[in-house]
């Protein structure tokens, strides 16, 4: 097997493991209130009002809450946001991470509602596909800085076997 193949293999094997790892988090971790199912279906679809009351509320809820419920929706996407160009050459449009991010969002979203095991919320919506999108503009700033990096380590290797001839 090849260095390509490896790395290939190791980058999809690592996906896996980050997308069991939100699927875990969204409907199983007991640490973010998972294994209770409410007898209702709980819903926001009012955008920016939860991202509001957290804000608002922060004194009451704790920092970490706030933190966790803000930025660690959107800090929970961007690895997806980075895995799908990375993975798939012809995926490297921001048109494309984009939908990817919030139809993955929206997926768990619907699921989270049909279970009634968390909250159908907008607000999530939004900072997970901005999570991806972020997720995107590191997978651009890597690879601008490798592209370069291979690029350096190339005309290195041609510069050395021009002087040994």
């Amino acid at each position: 097997m090849n260095n390509r193949k490896v790395r290939k293999a190791i980058k999809w094997c690592l996906f896996i493991m980050y997308i069991a790892a939100l699927m875990y988090i969204m409907f199983f971790s007991e640490d973010m209130g998972r294994t209770y199912t409410s007898r209702t279906y709980r819903y926001n679809l009012v955008l920016f009002k939860e991202i509001k009351r957290f804000l608002n509320n922060y004194q009451q809820l704790g920092v970490m809450t706030v933190f966790l419920n803000i930025a660690g929706n959107a800090i929970a996407f961007m690895p997806f946001g980075f895995c799908i160009p990375l993975l798939t050459q012809h995926r490297r449009k921001f048109f494309t991470v984009l939908p990817a991010s919030f139809a993955l969002s929206l997926t768990i979203e619907t699921i989270q509602l049909i279970f009634k095991i968390g909250c159908f919320d907008v607000d999530d919506l939004f900072l997970n596909t901005i999570g991806g999108v972020l997720g995107y503009i590191v997978f651009l700033a890597y690879n601008k800085w490798f592209g370069k990096y291979r690029m350096y380590r190339r005309n290195k290797k041609r510069n050395n076997k021009n002087e040994v001839i």
